[in-house]
C-alpha cells in the first residue's frame, strides 16, 4: 500500500480537503496524531503557538497592529503551555518513523519549552538554526534590541537512528535568495531569508505565516521524493506547498477553517500553474 493511503486508512476523521498527495484536517493535531499509524511518517514540520496575544501591539508594513492573532495564541499560563508543548511533542514522536526528523519553529515565547519538550520525550537535536530576517519590523518601544530572528530546532526520533540529510545538495545547491550562503560552501547554521513576499499573501496571510523559500529548504535537506511530510499546525500551509512542489506528500492539520480555506486556495493556484 502506498506509503500515503497507509497514514490514512486509520485515521477515521473525514478529510477537510484531499487532492492527489495534499490532505488537511480540520481538527485538533493530537486526534488526528493519534490516529496515524506509529513510526509512519518521515518528517514533521511544526510551528506550535507562540502564546504571543496579550493585548499587545506590533508594527506591520509600517502601521502599529495588534499583537493578537486569534484565541488560539492566547497563554494558558506556564504550566499548562508547557504541558500542551510535551503533549504534541510525544504524539509525534511516536507516528515519526526511526530516523525520521522534526522541525521546530519559534521565537524565545516558546522555543525554549518546544526544545525541553522535545529532550523529555528522547528526540536527539542535531541543530538549532538560526532564521535571520534581513526586512523585519523596527522594535516600538525602543527599549529592546529589535527582534530578526526565529530560532528552528531540528531533531532526530532518537539518538542513535540515522536521519537523512542532504548535505550536498545543501551545499551545491542554487541558494540565491539567502545573501550568507557561499557557492560550493558547506551550509551554516545562520539562514537570511525574508519574510513571506506579496505573491505568497494574494489569497490572505496567516499572522504567522512563514515564506516558501525557508520551508523548500527544510524540506529538501531532509526528506526525499515520495516522502510523507506532515505539519500539525499547517496555518496556511506552506509546508504543503513546499512538499508538494518537490513531490513529497503532504499531511496538514488545523483547527482554523479560515485558514485551511486559505490552504486550498493556495495550493489549487500551485497546481494551476504546475
Amino acid at each position: 500500500m502506498p506509503a500515503q493511503k497507509k497514514n490514512l486508512s486509520d485515521i477515521k476523521d473525514k478529510p477537510y480537503f484531499v487532492k492527489d498527495n495534499f490532505v488537511l484536517y480540520k481538527e485538533n493535531c493530537l486526534n488526528i496524531l493519534k490516529q496515524i499509524a506509529e513510526n509512519s511518517i518521515d518528517m514533521i514540520f511544526a510551528d506550535p503557538p507562540y502564546h504571543l496575544s496579550n493585548g499587545g501591539f506590533s508594527v506591520h508594513a509600517g502601521k502599529m497592529v495588534s499583537v493578537n492573532k486569534g484565541q488560539w495564541d492566547v497563554s494558558n499560563g506556564l504550566k499548562k503551555d508547557w504541558e500542551f508543548h510535551l503533549e504534541w511533542t510525544k504524539a509525534c514522536h511516536r507516528v515519526l518513523k526511526p530516523g525520521g526528523t522534526l522541525w521546530v519553529s519559534g521565537t524565545y515565547h516558546s522555543i525554549y519549552q518546544c526544545g525541553f519538550a522535545l529532550q523529555v520525550n528522547h528526540f536527539h537535536i542535531l541543530n538549532d538554526v538560526a532564521w535571520f530576517k534581513p526586512n523585519a519590523a523596527p522594535n516600538l518601544s525602543c527599549r529592546f534590541f529589535t527582534a530578526s530572528h526565529e530560532t528552528l530546532i531540528w531533531a532526530r526520533k532518537d539518538k542513535k537512528g540515522k536521519h537523512k540529510f542532504n548535505y550536498k545538495l545543501m551545499k551545491e545547491g542554487d541558494w540565491k535568495e539567502d545573501f550568507l550562503k557561499k557557492p560550493n560552501l558547506q551550509m551554516r547554521s545562520v539562514w537570511a531569508l525574508g519574510t513571506p513576499k506579496p505573491d505568497e499573501k494574494k489569497f490572505g496571510k496567516h499572522p504567522t505565516q512563514k515564506p516558501i523559500d525557508l520551508l523548500v529548504r527544510i524540506v529538501m535537506a531532509s526528506t526525499d521524493k515520495g516522502d510523507v511530510v506532515l505539519d500539525p499546525f499547517t496555518g496556511s500551509s506552506t509546508t504543503g506547498l513546499a512538499a508538494n512542489l518537490n513531490e513529497r506528500k503532504f499531511i496538514g492539520i488545523d483547527k482554523e477553517k479560515k485558514y485551511l480555506d486559505l490552504s486550498k486556495k493556495r495550493f489549487e493556484e500551485l497546481q494551476s500553474r504546475v
